[in-house]
């Protein structure tokens, strides 16, 4: 059998277990094929007006609108994702869409600089075909944000999705082209993960938006780096929430639970250390257990559902290897822990306490409906723990005090952090992280300027240069 048949491009759902769509891998002859077109259509469409981008751009959007059932039930088939998320992760492209639209003419219009003799400016112009590494957890959210500001700069795109949700990736080229796009300027690659490499040698390839694991993160890396290549780098995180001695404790509560729960948990923002004062851990803790308890697992297409099943078997196994672990080092199994005896890859959502440094849980990063609750003493030990972390991504603070909020919100060394709200999404607010949770902002205006040579233009005399 040939490895056209044997492919792991598929769709399996989540919910049924059972295997929907085979998608055949793509030869080496065919990905040179589309990175030749998406090099020969830079030429033009690098050329076009923001105006014209946007039109089609705008398009893109309306069409989430108006799909928006259908974009979302293709996300819960692939992924497993609640329905009901699914259409709210639709809507939030379509905003995004529409928001470079927009916006980018101001976005990418002339820098003026100060300068005492003649005039300077920074023009901002398109570098060439981005390749975008994408996963499963928004299959439309995760290629939006990387393709909406690099489309409407003038940049063209490549996609290599996650291999579990081909259908996903194959309609968004679909749109993209029933809403104008031209032919080559955004175009699926059906490859596993081991022909990423090579792509990011191609010399057509001019940079590289990832976002994913941190081992898979560093080697995309080191082949964008070998061959003098920007990346931008999601690699995902451990986020803090942490819950000070004045908080509001049922608005703490509630954003735990609805944060944790969202997407199973499978979110890189998700809260997955909740950092509680002490004063306040007994009330959080029976506050949160209750809620999860009366939480209903089931069928992601029902609106009462709150718990969906995780996104592969090979998902939800490696989530309870690591809650079994944490229990066998020594945490606190307080409840769930278990699969769920029913078709599908569902598992009980838990809770964990009493996890220690030096226990696997402590600097693991958890992707799935686990909730690691931690008891603090102070303000101080809770910015400490919240640090105490090679990951740098997301964070909330809960407090009745805005402006201690702030303070404690500047020393927590992540790339976003929230007060009184889990960590969220908004076109306008730029996304990213620190340390090994990556480098490089999506969204905002600083989104659109991560791919762009922004080219100093000097005018001035011979005489008159310095």
């Amino acid at each position: 059998m040939s490895n056209q048949i044997k492919s792991s491009i598929k769709t399996i759902s989540p919910t049924t277990g059972k295997e929907v769509k085979v998608y055949p891998v793509m030869s080496a002859e065919e990905i040179d094929k589309i990175l030749a077109k998406a090099d020969k259509s830079f030429k033009t469409w690098g050329k076009t007006t923001i105006k014209e981008r946007a039109a089609i751009i705008h398009k893109v959007a309306n069409t989430f609108r108006e799909r928006k059932v259908e974009l979302g039930s293709l996300i819960t088939l692939e992924m497993g994702k609640l329905l009901k998320e699914g259409i709210g992760e639709v809507l939030l492209c379509a905003d995004i869409f529409d928001f470079y639209a927009d916006n980018a003419e101001t976005f990418l219009a002339d820098e003026k600089i100060k300068t005492p003799h003649g005039e300077a400016f920074i023009s901002k112009e398109p570098i060439g075909t981005i390749l975008s590494v994408q996963p499963w957890n928004f299959p439309f959210y995760q290629i939006t944000r990387s393709a909406a500001p690099n489309l409407m700069a003038g940049n063209t795109m490549v996609l290599k999705h996650a291999s579990n949700i081909p259908q996903c990736a194959e309609i968004m080229e679909v749109i993209f082209k029933e809403c104008g796009l031209p032919d080559g300027v955004y175009t699926n690659l059906f490859v596993p993960g081991a022909s990423v490499e090579a792509i990011i040698g191609d010399p057509r390839v001019k940079a590289v938006a990832f976002t994913g694991s941190e081992p898979a993160g560093s080697s995309v890396a080191a082949a964008a780096g070998k061959h003098i290549k920007k990346t931008t780098l999601e690699l995902g995180g451990s986020d803090a929430f942490v819950v000070l001695d004045d908080a509001d404790v049922n608005k703490a509560i509630k954003g735990a639970v609805e944060g944790r729960l969202w997407n199973a948990g499978q979110v890189c923002v998700s809260p997955k250390r909740l950092i509680v004062d002490k004063k306040l851990a007994k009330a959080f803790i029976e506050g949160v257990t209750e809620q999860v308890k009366n939480a209903k697992v089931g069928d992601p297409m029902l609106d009462d559902t709150q718990v969906a099943p995780l996104s592969s078997e090979k998902a939800r196994e490696d989530v309870l290897k690591q809650v079994n672990r944490a229990v066998e080092q020594g945490a606190k199994l307080v409840y769930g822990g278990h699969k769920l005896d029913r078709d599908g890859w569902f598992m009980e959502p838990t809770i964990l306490t009493g996890i220690k440094k030096g226990m696997d849980a402590y600097s693991e990063e958890i992707f799935g409906p686990v909730f690691m609750i931690y008891e603090v003493e102070n303000e101080a030990e809770a910015i400490a723990l919240a640090n105490d972390t090679e990951y740098g991504l997301g964070g909330s603070v809960f407090t009745e005090n805005k402006e201690r909020g702030i303070k404690v919100a500047r020393q927590i060394v992540t790339g976003m952090v929230y007060i009184n709200h889990v960590t969220g999404i908004s076109p306008e607010l730029p996304f990213g992280g620190a340390k090994k949770s990556g480098y490089g902002r999506e969204q905002a205006k600083y989104g659109i300027h991560e791919f762009i040579n922004e080219k100093l233009i000097r005018v001035t005399d011979i005489d008159q240069a310095y």
